[in-house]
């Protein structure tokens, strides 16, 4: 599947988005890991703005900034959203709330809940009602979901902004599923020969596994962050072949080309 790398989002510790990471993915600039502020989508009118999770402002941080270096209207954008996670610490005020002699749960945490939680707040943000999916694959969460947008923008002919987030889990789920720090990924696909980054997709029997150099704590400990490989490509302005093994044993293969 042939695509192109219209626009990129990022938001992770030390990495504050992908103007001021580029540098650091590149090798040029140190990397110093730090909190991830995370403040309420501007674009939202404040009913909702107020009522953003941690989890989808992550999403929608990346997504946005993706969208704003593609320069395409976000409204006419199709979307794929993907996490492993899910909004962790809304499911576990939920099963909190559930533990209490009442067991009232929020209304807005009840919404808040589902896994489309992050692409329904965009569409709001964006006013859009283009075509969305969400989905989740455990640690291959950013695979599937870029597999799922190259896919889309071959079969439609139309450009696709995929975004991969993930945030920490409260405890105790946090012992069952360890999330070390939150961490977002956005690409905006468009069609082969667009302007951008050339991205072929493939699936594969077999692939080894990538290193993303000084980040490797970092994508393992956040199953979005398996984007560094290929965001470190980008950075640099080189050709790079990545293997990301599924955990059914087989592979997704990205060959990403230098920028047209």
């Amino acid at each position: 599947m042939r695509c192109a790398v219209a626009g990129v989002g990022l938001i992770g510790p030390g990495l504050p988005g992908w103007a001021a990471g580029r540098a650091v993915l590149a090798g040029d600039a140190p990397w110093v890991s730090g909190p991830v502020p995370l403040p309420p989508p501007a674009s939202l009118p404040p009913t909702e703005r107020r009522r953003t999770s941690a989890a989808v402002r992550l999403a929608l941080a990346a997504a946005a900034e993706a969208a704003a270096e593609a320069g395409i209207a976000a409204d006419t954008l199709d979307t794929v959203f993907a996490s492993s996670n899910g909004d962790g610490a809304v499911v576990g005020a939920i099963l909190e709330a559930l533990s209490t002699p009442d067991g009232a749960i929020s209304p807005t945490q009840f919404h808040n809940s589902v896994h489309n939680a992050a692409a329904g707040y965009w569409g709001i943000a964006a006013g859009s009602m283009r075509p969305s999916v969400s989905l989740g694959g455990h640690d291959d969460s950013f695979a599937t979901g870029l597999v799922q947008a190259a896919a889309a923008v071959v079969a439609r002919g139309a450009p696709v902004l995929f975004c991969a987030y993930d945030a920490p889990l409260v405890a105790p789920l946090d012992a069952k599923r360890p999330t070390e720090a939150p961490f977002a990924a956005a690409l905006v696909l468009v069609p082969a020969g667009g302007a951008g980054v050339p991205l072929t997709v493939a699936m594969a029997e077999a692939a080894e596994a990538p290193s993303a150099g000084p980040f490797d704590a970092l994508m393992a400990s956040n199953p979005a962050a398996r984007a560094l490989p290929l965001l470190r490509a980008i950075a640099a302005g080189r050709a790079a072949r990545i293997g990301m093994p599924l955990s059914d044993g087989g592979a997704v293969v990205i060959d990403a080309g230098a920028p047209a």
